[in-house]
């Protein structure tokens, strides 16, 4: 989500949905060619044979929809953040947490709403306790991959927009 978060502070948040189109519809892609256990929420291929045609709109909204979330929410964030005058070492570590924490959250909110039954049977546990595991998999790795992006995001981000501000002076 590195490139969506990057592409939505540097083109606006409709680019930045057009990447999270393509990060989701990579994502889907590669549940389908290459399965694992959860990837019935990520393929409406799988899903349509565990719950019909409304289970594969559903693995559509996972895979794809949560990812285009990730560029339209931040670059509509960094819109917010340059009106209010925030310095891009305050803006981007910002725009890089929310933006992961967006994918984090809408994806494994999403699943939690909408596929709960199926992901507890395809990661054998019991319905009740998929609270409990999407839990761990947001505070845990959620929270670690929203910090590595508010690092990479910061750091990427300053040289590409020096790089974009110096190519739009006029000569």
């Amino acid at each position: 989500h590195i490139p969506v978060i990057l592409g939505a502070v540097l083109l606006g948040p409709m680019a930045g949905g057009i990447l999270g189109g393509v990060f989701g519809i990579c994502s889907m892609i590669s549940n389908t060619i290459a399965p694992v256990p959860a990837s019935i929420c990520f393929s409406p291929f799988l899903a349509v044979s565990m719950g019909g045609a409304f289970s594969a709109v559903k693995a559509l909204w996972v895979s794809v929809g949560c990812r285009i979330l990730i560029g339209v929410v931040v670059g509509w964030l960094w819109i917010a953040l340059k009106k209010l005058r925030a310095n891009d070492l305050v803006a981007l570590p910002i725009a890089g947490f929310v933006g992961s924490m967006t994918n984090t959250v809408t994806v494994m909110g999403s699943i939690f709403l909408m596929f709960r039954a199926e992901y507890a049977a395809a990661n054998n546990k019991a319905v009740s306790a998929v609270f409990d595991f999407i839990m761990v998999t947001v505070t845990g790795a959620g929270v670690m991959e929203a910090l590595v992006a508010l690092v990479l995001v910061t750091a990427i981000g300053k040289a590409l927009l020096r790089v974009n501000r110096v190519g739009t002076l006029p000569a």
